[in-house]
């Protein structure tokens, strides 16, 4: 699959849970894709966020897989 493609999906993803992040102050940025792993930032409320490790693997990870199960690995960078 081309990168385009990928990066599409994968921001179809985000777009996805993007409201619920913000309906708590935060928001999330796509840094890259590497080799089935994709590195986010979390911002705003998530970065201090005492279960934003839990919101990361069940809400992110879990919807960009749905989207592009190619994906392996969901990773926040800070």
């Amino acid at each position: 699959m081309d990168t385009n493609t990928l990066n599409k999906k994968v921001q179809d993803a985000l777009n996805e849970i993007r409201p619920f992040l913000e309906s708590d102050g935060g928001n999330i940025e796509l840094v890259s894709i590497v080799d089935a792993v994709v590195k986010v930032k979390l911002l705003g409320n998530c970065v201090n966020c005492s279960v934003n490790q839990m919101t990361l693997k069940n809400g992110v990870e879990m919807t960009i897989k749905k989207h592009a199960p190619e994906i392996q690995k969901v990773i926040n960078i800070s």
